[in-house]
């Protein structure tokens, strides 16, 4: 027993420190990539800060106290340098530290993506499961339809479409905003409750039809129909056989969906007026804040490539046959 602990924690070992690497130059090249986007961008954000009534000597002097008039080579590297440092640099237009701002952006963002992914979990994986059960039915024609259609429909689109009714109509919910600063929780869920949809429903689409394959494929198995053989009830055969061995599958599209999310939180954070790290984003772009556009979009990089690490290790926990 000891020899076999030890041979699985030298293989959890090997198997991290590869994942590290690799994470390590997947960082590298989206910190390239990063770079190389936000100086590519057209504008001066010494020029926007000054104004249209700004000389080009009061442009040019500025650009020299912001060191954007550095060659982009010693930009770049001066850039790797802070990353290296774990230091994001400090934002141009809003006088304070990149990690500041995005540490006080980011429960809003982290809110409504938990509520937005909690939300895509609980339609899609109950409805994936019961089409694939149900498959060739009414039902499972109608499930593919109208995820497809959904899938399809761009976040913004549904948020707008929600504002018009639930909002200016029907008077349900807030329009737009996080409300008043000194409101309570629940106060703050209901701001939440339009951007959540908008955000959750695209992507419970996706679920519903990686469920559906996912537990058809594994319906299909002589186990399977083995477990109904021996007189099993439906239940225990769908949840206890089939939905055991597909769920490894769904936990994939589950978390790659979750860290979608993040990304697809930039638009509808602009469409709601919510201050989450996405309006911080589209602020900064319209801005050129350069180090804003570059440490935003570096830490929701790293939080992907965390949650993709995270996913495989739950492979082990939730299919003992993977090994690493």
């Amino acid at each position: 027993m000891p020899a076999d602990v030890e041979t699985i924690g030298n293989a959890v070992t090997h198997y991290l420190l590869r994942r590290l690497a690799g994470m390590i130059v997947v960082m590298f090249l989206v910190a390239t990539i990063v770079f190389v986007i936000s100086h590519v961008i057209p504008g001066d954000p010494a020029a926007v800060m000054l104004g249209p009534a700004a000389t080009a000597a009061d442009i040019a002097a500025l650009r020299a106290r912001l060191g954007l008039d550095a060659p982009l080579p010693v930009q770049y590297v001066e850039f790797l340098h802070s990353v290296l440092r774990l230091r994001l640099g400090e934002s141009i237009f809003l006088g304070r530290s990149v990690t500041e701002a995005l540490a006080e952006r980011a429960p809003l963002t982290l809110q409504l993506t938990v509520l937005a992914a909690g939300l895509a979990v609980l339609i899609g994986v109950p409805v994936g499961v019961l089409s694939a059960v149900k498959r060739g039915s009414l039902l499972d024609q109608a499930v593919t339809a109208i995820s497809m259609a959904a899938a399809s429909l761009p976040s913004f689109w549904i948020g707008l479409t929600l504002i018009e009714y639930l909002a200016v109509h029907w008077h349900l919910l807030p329009v737009a905003g996080y409300g008043p600063p000194g409101a309570g929780f629940v106060v703050h869920l209901t701001y939440l409750v339009m951007p959540a949809i908008a955000l959750g429903i695209p992507s419970s689409a996706l679920i519903v039809r990686f469920t559906r394959t996912s537990m058809l494929d594994v319906l299909q198995e002589d186990y399977v129909r083995t477990a109904r053989a021996k007189g099993l009830a439906p239940r225990t055969v769908i949840f206890k056989h089939a939905f055991r061995n597909a769920r490894t599958s769904v936990l994939t599209v589950v978390g790659l969906t979750v860290a979608g999310l993040l990304g697809g939180a930039i638009v509808t954070e602009t469409v709601f007026a919510l201050p989450g790290v996405g309006n911080l984003v589209v602020s900064a772009v319209l801005r050129r804040d350069y180090p804003v556009i570059q440490g935003a979009l570096l830490v929701i990089s790293g939080v992907y490539v965390l949650i993709n690490l995270g996913i495989d290790l739950l492979y082990a926990v939730l299919d003992p046959r993977v090994r690493y």
